[in-house]
């Protein structure tokens, strides 16, 4: 079988989303594991949705959210990729990071060896100057990977998108510059 990845690496392959995603991304986006993080549980239109804004993003943009494949056995594992930043703040429409994988595929390296990719396509084959993260406060597992490609803390900040009184209000901010 040929895949058509944009790029991989040693265990993953990025690719754009297929119809046979959405009911592992919405599954995985349901779990409750997976989006404690998170101000809610996603359910299956608004995982749908998510698949619409990240493909619409790759038109509009050329670069996006990647579905990511485990190479070994075609497993859907869950997203990493950029994303331009929509909500106001200082960093507004700049480029992000991020990643979610299916509670399966933790702890095995993959979000790190995969955003470590995706800074790759960014600073290389899009020549971007810089590239931002962010979590909440609380989220240590997603800090730690933002650490671990090299990314460098700037500030904390509360999420506009996240209700006052809510302990994922509180946000960090992680940068790292093209090399």
């Amino acid at each position: 079988m040929i895949n058509a990845y944009e790029f991989e690496t040693a265990r993953l392959g990025f690719r754009r989303w297929k119809e046979s995603d959405k009911e592992k991304f919405a599954s995985m986006n349901r779990d409750c594991e997976v989006m404690k993080y998170f101000p809610n549980k996603l359910t299956t239109k608004e995982s749908d949705d998510l698949i619409e804004r990240f493909e619409k993003h790759f038109d509009e943009k050329g670069y996006g959210i990647w579905a990511v494949e485990r190479k070994e056995d075609n497993n859907f594992i869950g997203f990493i990729g950029l994303l331009e930043i929509g909500f106001e703040a200082d960093f507004q429409f700049e480029t992000e990071i991020g990643w979610r994988l299916d509670k399966k595929f933790w702890k095995m390296g993959y979000a790190v060896e995969g955003a470590k990719a995706c800074l790759d396509f960014a600073f290389g084959k899009l020549q971007l100057n810089e590239v931002y993260s962010f979590t909440a406060t609380i989220n240590v597992p997603s800090e730690t990977v933002m650490k671990r490609i090299g990314m460098s803390k700037v500030k904390e900040f509360d999420d506009p998108k996240v209700p006052v009184g809510s302990p994922l209000k509180r946000h960090v901010l992680y940068k790292i510059d093209r090399p």
